[in-house]
């Protein structure tokens, strides 16, 4: 593999193929952190070509993204029709009647080492009956549809509210390109029709316009979507296909009429044989049908979701087709694949734009200085490999982990679980006890509420929960929840907030 140097005379230059959410992501980090005079930016993407924009809702490392960018909050909610997310709430996940929510930030307090859970399970053995969702700033919040930030939002106690947000995708595209561009990203319109590749090498060497324009480059970004235009026509990479794990394959996307009360997060209710997303926006609520082809019809799914509306359709539903997984090599040679062409996990935990952030982050990690070294490639397919499979076992852990009835459901209960998912659920199983390993994404309290959530018990608790008297517990248990309604009533209305701060024209 080869590469070039980053010497002031002989720019390093970089092609993003395709723009979209994961190209102008990159062209805007890329070009805000690597000095103009020694990188060459250039992104290329055709106004033919549509962008598929599932990723409308964030999780809270999104925050990073934009300080690191200099974004205003307020401007880029206005910008996108934005919204504040405290949380995802499963409907009919566990049982078709459960409810709960996975909500950001900290659910409790610990005494001590222990984790707040542990004393929550004792109590429930003594008749205790609150849900996790008492004990969680976030969760309170978001059921009460209020909304804080900055000294408001915290807590000495609890921590504090942690959000993330809900936008439009192809707003949030061009919001980051109106960045990129004076940041000295050269954008190039034109349809690729094919790579070129060097004969020695066998890096890419070049892409082709459809003018007959040619763009070269030591590294190329692929964001071509499920095309992977360069990472699979041209490299021929391969896929991992995980859809004995998640079994469904295609979605139906709808917008509906903005709903009067904007509430700060996201819902996803499960269906016969999939889910369903609601994705609440200044302007309007996004909803979206995803499920399993050979389970349910097209037809009966598009009805499903039209019936499960909070407001009017403002279109009619848009079909996407996709295989869950991965490419099995993220980076191949001078091409690193972004996004869609990286490979496809369902948006259930709206983990999308977050994969897109950190493999950007870790291809500045790894830039090469010169040309690029196998070892740095190796490191880098390592650590995303492992990122895209944890994340994948906490989304296998909403479809393995139910109770419901349909024929669907009940081959996802009965299937064998990657050993990964399968340590993690017996290892709480068995005392409750949680392990965060290595830089997973998803951290102890999200495991914990979806695992409770959807009915997985353990057997017991950690022993020092039994240091606390019953008397003590049943206190300590009553000044969290005390704590937590207390703080949320102080909060103002989500809706109002955004009117007041970032209300969207």
């Amino acid at each position: 593999m080869t590469g070039q140097g980053t010497d002031k005379r002989t720019p390093y230059r970089i092609v993003i193929v395709g723009g979209g959410t994961a190209g102008w992501m990159a062209a805007a980090l890329l070009s805000r952190l690597l000095p103009q005079q020694a990188y060459a930016i250039t992104l290329i993407e055709s106004d033919e070509i549509g962008t598929v924009g599932v990723g409308e809702a964030t999780i809270p490392q999104l925050q990073l993204l934009n300080a690191v960018l200099g974004i205003d909050e307020d401007e880029f909610l206005r910008a996108t029709q934005g919204s504040y997310k405290l949380g995802i709430e499963f409907v009919g996940w566990g049982t078709a009647e459960s409810r709960y929510i996975h909500a950001f930030g900290n659910t409790g307090h610990a005494i001590g080492q222990t984790p707040f859970h542990h004393f929550w399970l004792r109590g429930q053995r003594l008749g205790e009956t609150a849900s996790l969702d008492a004990y969680c700033l976030n969760a309170a919040a978001a059921y009460a549809d209020k909304f804080a930030r900055g000294a408001a939002a915290q807590s000495k106690m609890l921590g504090g509210l942690v959000h993330a947000f809900h936008f439009d995708a192809g707003l949030y595209a061009q919001f980051l390109r109106r960045r990129a561009e004076p940041q000295g990203v050269c954008r190039v319109e034109g349809r690729i029709t094919h790579a070129e590749r060097d004969g020695e090498t066998g890096d890419v060497a070049a892409v082709v316009l459809a003018d007959g324009t040619r763009h070269a480059a030591e590294l190329f970004v692929d964001c071509s979507g499920f095309r992977g235009l360069l990472i699979e026509e041209a490299l021929a990479t391969g896929y991992e296909d995980w859809t004995h794990w998640l079994p469904c394959d295609r979605a139906l996307a709808v917008p509906s009429a903005r709903l009067p009360d904007i509430t700060p997060y996201t819902r996803s209710t499960a269906k016969r044989a999939g889910w369903q997303w609601r994705i609440p926006l200044q302007g309007r609520t996004g909803n979206g049908h995803v499920y399993c082809s050979a389970a349910i019809g097209d037809d009966e799914a598009a009805s499903l979701l039209l019936s499960g509306l909070d407001g009017a359709p403002l279109a009619d539903p848009r079909m996407l087709r996709f295989t869950t997984g991965r490419r099995k090599n993220f980076w191949n040679r001078n091409v690193v694949a972004l996004g869609l062409a990286a490979g496809f996990m369902e948006p259930l935990e709206s983990t999308s734009i977050h994969l897109v952030q950190s493999a950007i982050e870790r291809v500045l990690k790894y830039l090469p200085n010169g040309p690029i070294r196998a070892a740095d490639v190796a490191a880098y397919n390592a650590e995303t490999i492992f990122e895209w499979e944890r994340v994948r076992d906490f989304i296998v852990l909403h479809y393995h982990a139910n109770a419901r009835p349909e024929p669907f459901w009940r081959e996802c209960a009965a299937m064998a679980v990657p050993d990964s998912l399968a340590a993690k659920l017996e290892l709480f199983r068995a005392n409750g006890r949680i392990v965060r390993a290595g830089e997973e994404l998803f951290s102890e309290p999200g495991w914990l509420q979806v695992m409770v959530g959807q009915g997985v018990v353990p057997a017991g608790y950690h022993p020092l929960a039994d240091g606390p008297s019953d008397a003590d517990l049943r206190d300590y248990l009553a000044l969290v929840r005390q704590t937590v309604a207390k703080h949320v009533a102080g909060m103002p209305d989500h809706a109002a907030f955004l009117a007041q701060h970032c209300r969207s024209g």
